[in-house]
C-alpha cells in the first residue's frame, strides 16, 4: 500500500513537473487571439494572412484580418510591474513583426518589463464594416485585456503603456487620444487608456502636408473628408488627459517626416502633459532598435525616460 502511495505521488510531482516546466517556457512566448469574436467583422475567404518566414521565424506578415497577442513575460522572477504593448510599423498595409515587434519585445524583456506585440488588423473594406476604426478596437481591447488580467502575470495595472513605430506609432498616438471612444462594445469594465506612450518615428498626422501618403489612404481611403483627417490627426486630439509620451524622429527621415512627432510633442506641452523629444540628426526611417548614425542611442534615452517616470 505504501508502494502504490508513493508511486502515485511520484506520478503526481513528475506531472506537476513536467506541467509547469512546459507553462513556464510557453509564458515566455504564447500566442493568444485578441477576440473570441473579433467587432464589425466581414468575412472573405479570399483574404488570407500573409506570412513572411526566415528561419522558422515570422519577419513580417500582411492582410491580417485576425490580431493576437504575443505575450513576453521576463524570465526573472522580480520585474518591475510595467508591461507595453508593441504595434509593429508597416503603413498599414503590412506588419514589421520581428525589428519592429519581437526583439523589441525580448529588448523589453531584458529591463523586466512584460511586454504584448499586438499582430493587428490590417484596414480594409474587405474584412470589416469600417476600416477606419479596425485598428483603434484592437489596440483598445490590447489595453484593456491586459489590463483585466495584470495580476495574472504580476503587471500594476497603472503601469501599462503602449509602443508604436510609424504607422504603428499613428496606432499607438490614437489609442492615445481616443481611448474614451466607444467604437465596440467590450467585456472588459476597465479603461483603454494607456499609462504611458513611447513613439518611435510615427506617424501622427493625417493632413496632407505632414503625414505618409500610403498610410493615409489605406486607414481613411482616397478622398477622405477633412472632418476625418482632422479626427485622426492625433496632435489635434491632445487633452490634459493624454499620457505622457517619449518620442524620437530622425531629422533626416524623409519618408515620416519629423514634423508629426514635433507637432504631437508641442501639443502635449501645450496642455501640461508630460513628455519628451528627442531628434536625431541622422537616422532616416525604420531603424528599429537603432542600427546607426545617432538613432542607435534611442533605447539609452528610453530606458532613462522610463526610469524618471517609474517604469523601470
Amino acid at each position: 500500500m505504501k508502494t502504490t502511495k508513493t508511486v502515485t505521488l511520484r506520478r503526481i510531482t513528475l506531472s506537476f513537473l513536467l506541467f509547469s516546466g512546459a507553462f513556464s517556457l510557453s509564458a515566455q512566448n504564447q500566442v493568444i487571439p485578441l477576440w473570441n469574436k473579433i467587432p464589425d467583422e466581414v468575412k472573405a475567404a479570399d483574404y488570407k494572412e500573409k506570412e513572411v518566414l526566415k528561419d522558422g521565424k515570422m519577419q513580417s506578415t500582411s492582410q491580417v484580418s485576425v490580431p493576437t497577442l504575443s505575450i513576453f513575460i521576463p524570465k526573472e522572477a522580480k520585474s518591475n510591474q510595467t508591461a507595453v504593448v508593441i504595434c509593429p510599423g508597416g503603413g498599414y498595409t503590412h506588419l514589421a513583426f520581428e525589428k519592429e515587434g519581437t526583439k523589441v519585445a525580448e529588448w523589453f524583456n531584458s529591463l523586466g518589463i512584460a511586454a504584448f506585440v499586438l499582430k493587428y488588423r490590417m484596414p480594409t473594406d474587405l474584412t470589416m464594416k469600417n476600416k477606419n476604426v479596425g485598428p483603434l478596437q484592437d489596440g483598445q481591447e490590447a489595453i484593456r485585456y491586459i489590463r483585466q488580467n495584470a495580476a495574472k502575470w504580476n503587471i500594476d495595472p497603472n503601469k501599462i503603456g503602449i509602443l508604436g513605430f510609424s504607422a504603428g506609432g499613428h496606432l499607438a498616438s490614437t489609442v492615445s487620444t481616443h481611448y474614451d471612444d466607444k467604437v465596440y462594445d467590450s467585456a472588459f469594465k476597465v479603461s483603454a487608456r494607456p499609462d504611458f506612450s513611447l513613439l518611435i518615428y510615427p506617424v501622427i498626422s493625417m493632413q496632407n502636408e505632414t503625414t505618409h501618403k500610403g498610410s493615409q489612404i489605406n486607414l481613411l481611403g482616397n478622398n477622405p473628408s477633412q472632418d476625418l483627417l482632422d479626427s485622426f490627426s492625433n496632435d489635434k486630439k491632445v487633452t490634459a488627459k493624454t499620457p505622457p509620451a517619449f518620442l524620437i524622429h530622425a531629422t533626416d527621415d524623409t519618408v515620416v517626416i519629423p514634423e508629426n512627432s514635433i507637432n504631437y510633442y508641442l501639443a502635449l506641452k501645450k496642455n501640461g502633459v508630460t513628455a519628451e523629444l528627442h531628434l536625431y540628426e541622422k537616422g532616416g526611417h525604420g531603424f528599429g532598435l537603432g542600427v546607426n548614425d545617432t538613432s542607435k542611442f534611442w533605447t539609452r534615452d528610453c530606458i532613462e525616460w522610463l526610469k524618471a517616470n517609474g517604469y523601470n
